[in-house]
């Protein structure tokens, strides 16, 4: 019988091995690096994030301390119309008892009015710096929820490349890229924002 020819399998069998590790090596390589990119992306949304909730609650605070300031003046606009009022009623005593009420009372009420309209501007001057503080907080948090949904994109992304990674699949891998561009849509409506 006839010999049948010897086919060197040893050698195939390193050339297919090594074929396929230069190939998933590249691939392992690509998903490496943009998940490598992604993360540092994450990364500076995350504490872009932070930062702007932080100053976003510093400002509410403000307007709330500027809100209670602007409360002392309408208070203090009331306690100045009731000591007027206090005056027109002494005055009204003594011309029901028919004397000439004293030119004090009259005095007393007039400044009480002055007074009260310098106290009005300066409560509406706190009202306004309120508003202002509230709606760049407002601003603030919206951006503040704009980085929130990017560091979310990005980690959605992460997750589906090391999938991609584990199962050397090149859909999961584009599904992951396809998440990491809607995160850096999010990225930078947030920073332009």
């Amino acid at each position: 019988m006839p010999e049948e020819p010897e086919v060197e399998t040893e050698k195939l069998h390193e050339a297919i091995k090594e074929e396929l590790e230069h190939e998933g090596g590249g691939f392992l390589k690509r998903i490496a690096l943009t998940t490598a990119i992604l993360a540092a992306l994450a990364a500076i949304a995350s504490l872009k994030a932070g930062a702007t909730v932080n100053e976003a609650l510093v400002l509410k605070t403000e307007a709330t301390r500027i809100q209670a300031e602007a409360s002392d003046q309408w208070a203090y606009y009331q306690a100045k119309g009731v000591k007027g009022a206090v005056q027109e009623a002494s005055s009204s005593a003594w011309a029901a008892a028919g004397k000439e009420p004293p030119a004090k009372f009259a005095d007393d009420q007039r400044r009480y009015k002055e007074e009260q309209a310098e106290i009005r501007k300066k409560a509406e001057e706190k009202e306004r710096a309120r508003d202002e503080r509230s709606k760049e907080a407002d601003h603030l948090l919206h951006l503040h929820h704009g980085f929130a949904a990017t560091v979310a994109f990005f980690q959605i992304s992460i997750a589906l490349g090391a999938v991609a990674a584990l199962t050397r699949n090149r859909l999961v891998w584009f599904g992951s890229m396809g998440v990491g561009l809607v995160g850096l849509v999010f990225f930078a409506r947030a920073f332009l924002g």
